[in-house]
């Protein structure tokens, strides 16, 4: 059932500090979708880079706008669909907790083989050129899976926040539509960056890990999972970022003030250009 729309009073201070503050919120929780996406979109050859960081971006968008405009239905996902109990495990999981836990399953497993990809390399057997043509394909549908999760996310935390506020509904859509325009404008210069150094791809796949962790974390609070007698609680966001950016300062201090020596060369797209000759080292 679609929310009907109910224009906010903008001459209020309350509408526009609520505003300001939902940008903020979405370009904040919109840092793990860019990490994910420069990540997978470093698989991809230079001149499809471009194109599947702006499509993650719009479907990104497109997702978060479609699950406002369906916050009831959002809102009864809420609703227990079975109940575990047994081995010291009790919870009653609904469709939220199972999307968010699931998207931080996947993310586990997604950056743990992309750390071992890039590390150690694939296995150098197989068809090339089939895994070449279908690659484009499969980080398309990985940023699409993984939008999918981080918009419920940024939605769930949106709604709590302008819980009470006339307006709410289109006030969430401005922020989407403007955090995603700024996004979209810094995601291609962050993934260059990010593809540049090695060390900061490795850091961004870790914070992919932690974000996984929060994110099943938050699931299995969601359900009010008790684990030997203990409910699990919400990682505080506050938290998880604060600790990435903490470790961004550090390694960036680590880039100015060390020696300039030559990277080493993680397995990937760049590393076959310069086997075969496309670039010059």
């Amino acid at each position: 059932m679609l929310t009907a729309m109910v224009w906010p009073d903008f001459s209020s201070f309350e509408v526009w500090i609520s505003l300001l503050t939902l940008i903020f919120l979405e370009i904040v929780l919109g840092v793990d979708n860019i990490i994910f996406i420069s990540i997978s979109s470093n698989k991809l050859p230079p001149k499809q880079r471009k194109f599947a960081t702006n499509l993650g971006l719009t479907l990104a968008m497109l997702l978060r706008i479609i699950l406002l405009f369906g916050i009831s239905w959002l809102t009864a996902m809420n609703e227990p669909l079975f109940t575990l109990a047994g081995l010291g495990i009790h919870g009653a999981f609904s469709a939220q907790s199972l999307i968010l836990i699931a998207g931080g399953l996947f993310l586990l497993y997604k950056s743990t083989t992309e750390i071992h990809h890039k590390l150690e390399g694939d296995d150098p057997h197989g068809d090339e050129k089939s895994a070449r043509r279908s690659q484009l394909n499969n980080v398309i549908i990985e940023i699409t899976l993984i939008n999918i999760v981080f918009s419920f996310d940024s939605i769930l935390t949106a709604i709590g926040m302008t819980s009470g506020i006339e307006g709410a509904l289109f006030l969430m859509i401005v922020a989407v539509v403007l955090s995603v325009l700024v996004m979209l404008a810094f995601a291609l210069p962050v993934g260059n960056f990010v593809n540049q150094h090695p060390s900061i791809q490795i850091l961004g796949l870790s914070f992919l890990i932690l974000i996984g962790f929060m994110l099943i974390a938050e699931g299995a609070h969601l359900a009010h999972m008790t684990l030997a007698g203990s409910e699990i609680g919400s990682v505080p966001k506050g938290y998880l970022y604060f600790a990435i950016a903490f470790s961004l300062g550090v390694e960036f201090l680590n880039l100015r003030f060390r020696k300039r020596r030559k990277p080493i060369q993680l397995h990937g797209i760049k590393e076959e250009a310069l086997q075969e000759g496309i670039l010059q080292s």
